[in-house]
């Protein structure tokens, strides 16, 4: 490709608007203000220009104009993601997909639903439950987040236990290339021969290419479902329960779990009847047909009580089963109760590692002064730690963030990895470093040059560069060692 002169902003707005209508090219300070930035909004970056194009075709010349020109491209859905992965570039276009919103087929023979990206998640088990079938993937934010988000992230929710992660729910895409080319991955249901590049795009963070539609498979709603609640007087116990629910053989789907400061919040909130004096509360949803439900409630209950928790509870109608869950997937904005300032990590561990990284999590919440509520999906491992803090103290925020690079890093020393779901972005790039080799790195780097040899796909994020790694692990030991030379002299 033979580069040309960079474009201005004003050259580029009269470009877009050649093929998009004026009133979505949007340039002025103001109205740009709230694409500032995804919901981990402490990592903002006001963008050049933000387009909403209405058409493939549309999207298709905007990435040709973009590449033309070398132009940074950040996709974004409805910015619910918490990486800073659609944080915009300065230099570059921030390409809205908000207006993709078309449920373009529901089929219940082949129970599979054809999306447009800006499909809210929640949206496709309302269109899908008349013919008795639902979306399996459900994050918290599934009342706004879209699809075309959840595949950049891969995605999961609290029922992803049983049912898979987005990755395992998701048949085929249709995505443009950095040059605005039209590709399939994936098939209806079939095996693919060849590389599973459809894998490789579901967590790509929007670094390979630009979904324009989605199929997904859907499932049977359950004859029945039921959650058992069970609080227990200390973390250890609850963390103990989780293995020995997976050793029996039951594969709930769902198995959450909270700590008193998460309890307090979304109790206080929500009014969904968890017992606010536990020092950890579980929550175990089994589903299927009425007698498998019931033998499974049993033996849930009677693991909880071998356990020794101290309260359980089970939800006797649907009403209260949606009322704890309530409970659950509110926690995160009901920590604002209890908080100026929230940071919400996410990390994953081996489940037998649960209750020794929380109790390494409170030694560190000890030595920076900060509080940590935590609420995750004890079933399959993934933390979300929420340090809690103000950013109006000067220093805090810098402290919060350099506590939860050390999370990070303890599921990594446990044998996990950075991130469940919510991505790398921005956020986690410096950990990268800490989870893969070098040469894993390069392979990374060469897949990304691959899709997209100049690198205008959401530049600066998901990937670090090798220089960066080095860097970073020259000077974390240095940093460390300085700590504790600070801390024996202290």
């Amino acid at each position: 490709m033979s580069m040309t002169n960079k474009l201005s902003k004003d050259e580029l707005y009269q470009l877009f608007c050649g093929f998009i209508a004026p009133q979505n090219v949007i340039v002025d300070e103001e109205t740009l203000k709230p694409y500032e930035c995804d919901g981990l909004s402490m990592y903002c970056e006001m963008p050049l220009i933000v387009v909403l194009p209405e058409t493939v075709a549309q999207v298709q010349e905007t990435l040709r104009i973009c590449h033309r020109y070398a132009v940074p491209v950040v996709a974004r859905g409805a910015g619910t993601g918490l990486c800073a992965g659609a944080m915009p570039n300065t230099e570059g276009v921030v390409l809205s997909l908000a207006k993709f919103k078309n449920i373009i087929e529901i089929n219940p023979q082949t129970r599979t639903a054809r999306l447009q990206p800006g499909v809210r998640n929640l949206a496709i088990s309302e269109a899908a439950a008349e013919y008795g079938l639902y979306y399996g993937p459900d994050p918290s934010s599934q009342i706004a987040c879209t699809i075309g988000g959840n595949v950049a992230e891969n995605s999961g929710g609290v029922h992803c236990l049983k049912y898979g992660l987005t990755v395992h729910n998701v048949l085929s895409v249709e995505m443009l290339t950095v040059e605005g080319e039209k590709v399939t991955l994936g098939s209806d249901g079939l095996d693919s021969c060849g590389l599973d590049l459809l894998a490789l795009i579901n967590g790509s963070e929007g670094l390979l290419g630009v979904i324009t539609e989605i199929q997904v498979k859907l499932l049977p709603i359950p004859e029945k479902a039921r959650v058992v609640m069970a609080g227990f007087d200390n973390v250890q116990q609850a963390g103990d329960s989780v293995g020995g629910i997976i050793a029996s053989g039951i594969i709930p789907a769902g198995l959450e779990m909270m700590d008193a400061y998460a309890i307090s919040a979304a109790e206080g909130f929500a009014k969904a009847g968890y017992p606010k004096e536990a020092k950890a509360l579980l929550l175990c949803e089994v589903d299927g047909t009425a007698e498998e439900v019931q033998e499974h409630i049993e033996q849930v209950e009677k693991l909880f009580h071998s356990f020794g928790a101290t309260s359980v509870r089970t939800s006797q109608t649907e009403a209260e089963r949606a009322l704890l869950w309530k409970g659950r997937k509110s926690a995160f904005p009901a920590v604002g109760r209890i908080s100026p300032d929230y940071y919400c990590m996410d990390g994953t561990i081996p489940r037998g590692q649960l209750a020794h990284v929380l109790t390494q999590m409170q030694r560190l919440s000890e030595h920076y002064q900060l509080r940590v509520a935590n609420v995750f999906h004890a079933g399959d491992g993934n933390l979300h730690p929420l340090i809690l803090f103000d950013a109006n103290i000067p220093g805090e925020f810098e402290k919060t963030e350099e506590f939860g690079g050390k999370i990070l890093e303890l599921c990594v020393a446990v044998g996990g990895c950075i991130t469940g779901e919510h991505g790398v972005g921005i956020e986690k790039i410096r950990q990268m470093s800490v989870q893969f080799t070098e040469l894993e790195l390069l392979q990374f780097n060469a897949i990304k040059d691959a899709f997209d040899p100049v690198g205008t796909l959401n530049p600066g994020k998901g990937i670090p560069t090798l220089r960066r790694c080095q860097e970073y692990r020259s000077i974390e030991p240095k940093e460390m060692n300085n700590k504790k030379e600070g801390t024996a002299h202290g």
